[in-house]
């Protein structure tokens, strides 16, 4: 059963968004090098892997909004991400961001459900 990993939270104002998160919960939010994408920290999390050391707990992201209503994702874990875009594809659904490398962490696709609700799909390389 593929588990929720992560979400991801748009923002217009990333600066006022980041003070906002950080006062009211308490987390830590830091840019990524080399993307316009800051890590959310809402948990204690493995260095190597970046994913909580807490069973059921998540991480997340805070990224540019690109139209008004894009609105936060909830994003799942897969075994395979070209299995699984082929999956929703022959389900339904859609692909609405492709596959894309994220360093040496991982790869990632956005999708959208058969009554448009966008979902993140991601899967972890194998760490060294």
């Amino acid at each position: 059963m593929d588990s929720v990993t992560h979400f991801e939270i748009p923002c217009k104002d990333q600066p006022r968004m980041q003070k906002f998160y950080e006062d009211v919960f308490g987390w830590k939010i830091t840019k990524l090098p080399d993307m316009d994408y800051h890590w959310v920290t809402t948990t204690e999390s493995d260095p190597d892997t970046w994913m909580p050391k807490s069973p059921g707990a998540i991480n997340g992201g805070m990224r540019r909004k690109e139209a008004p209503a894009d609105g936060p994702v909830i994003v799942l874990s897969v075994k395979s991400l070209d299995e699984s875009l082929r999956t929703v594809t022959e389900s339904g659904g859609s692909i609405t961001f492709p596959k894309k490398e994220v360093g040496k962490h991982g790869f990632y696709a956005q999708v959208s459900d058969i009554e448009g609700n966008v979902l993140g799909l991601w899967q972890s390389k194998p760490c060294d």
